[in-house]
C-alpha cells in the first residue's frame, strides 16, 4: 500500500507476508486493490476498523467522504460507531468495508440489517471474516476468554462462519451476494495470499 519496493515480505507465524514499511497484510492490500478499483469522486464511503496504512490514503484523498470507524478505539478512526445503529440516514454509503468485524457481535443479523439500511443501492459492501467448513459454529453460553479461544480461535470472538452460512444469513437479509475467491498470488510481488472475500450488493 505505501509503494515501497522491497526485496520480500516479512513471514509471520501464520504463514502471511507483513510489509515491513507500512505494516498492511496480505488481506489489507487486496482490499485496497478491491475498494481502489471501485472508488469515484464524491463517494462516500465508511470503513470498520481500518488498517493504519488504508486509513491514511483514504484520508488523502479530498475528492471522497470518508468515515472511519472503530467502537473498541483500537484502530486508527475518527468515529465510534456501533454497527446495530449506525448515525447515518437509509441508502447513506456508496461502498461499505467491513473485514473481520461481524464474528465479534453477537446480534450479527441486526448489524447486517444496519449495513443493508445505510448501503446506496447498487453500493457495496466487501465483507471478510475467519472461515470454515460445514456450518456456522456459535454458542452464547461461552463467554469467558479462554473458553472463546478454545471455541472460536480468538478470544473475543463470538461464533466462526462459513462462508455459506453467511452467505445465507447476509441473503436473508437482503443482499445479494457474490463470492469472490482469490488464489495466492505466485510471484508474492503484491504478497496477496489465498482468501475469500463477499461482495454483497442493494
Amino acid at each position: 500500500l505505501c509503494n515501497t519496493k522491497l526485496k520480500r515480505f516479512v513471514i509471520l507465524p501464520n504463514k502471511d507476508l507483513l510489509c515491513p514499511a507500512c505494516g498492511s497484510r496480505s488481506r489489507s492490500r487486496r482490499l485496497w486493490e478491491l475498494v481502489n478499483n471501485k472508488v469515484k469522486p464524491n463517494y462516500t464511503i465508511l470503513e470498520f476498523s481500518p488498517p493504519r496504512i488504508m486509513f491514511r490514503k483514504m484520508k488523502k484523498n479530498k475528492n471522497i467522504h470518508y468515515f472511519a470507524t472503530d467502537f473498541a478505539n483500537e484502530f486508527a478512526a475518527d468515529y465510534r460507531y456501533d454497527i446495530n445503529a449506525i448515525p447515518h440516514p437509509d441508502n447513506f454509503f456508496d461502498i461499505i468495508t467491513c473485514y473481520h468485524i461481524l464474528e465479534h457481535i453477537t446480534t450479527d443479523t441486526k448489524a447486517m440489517a444496519e449495513l443493508y439500511r445505510v448501503l446506496k443501492p447498487n453500493g457495496i459492501c466487501w465483507i471478510q471474516t475467519p472461515f470454515k467448513e460445514g456450518d456456522i459454529y456459535e454458542d452464547f453460553s461461552i463467554t469467558t476468554n479462554e473458553g472463546r479461544l478454545k471455541a472460536f480461535g480468538q478470544e473475543d470472538h463470538v461464533r466462526v462462519y462459513s462462508v455459506n452460512g453467511l452467505q445465507k444469513r447476509l441473503e436473508n437479509t437482503g443482499f445479494q451476494v457474490e463470492i469472490l475467491r482469490f488464489e495466492e498470488d505466485e510471484n508474492t510481488y503484491h504478497g496477496f495470499k489465498s482468501e475469500t472475500v463477499l461482495c454483497v450488493t442493494k
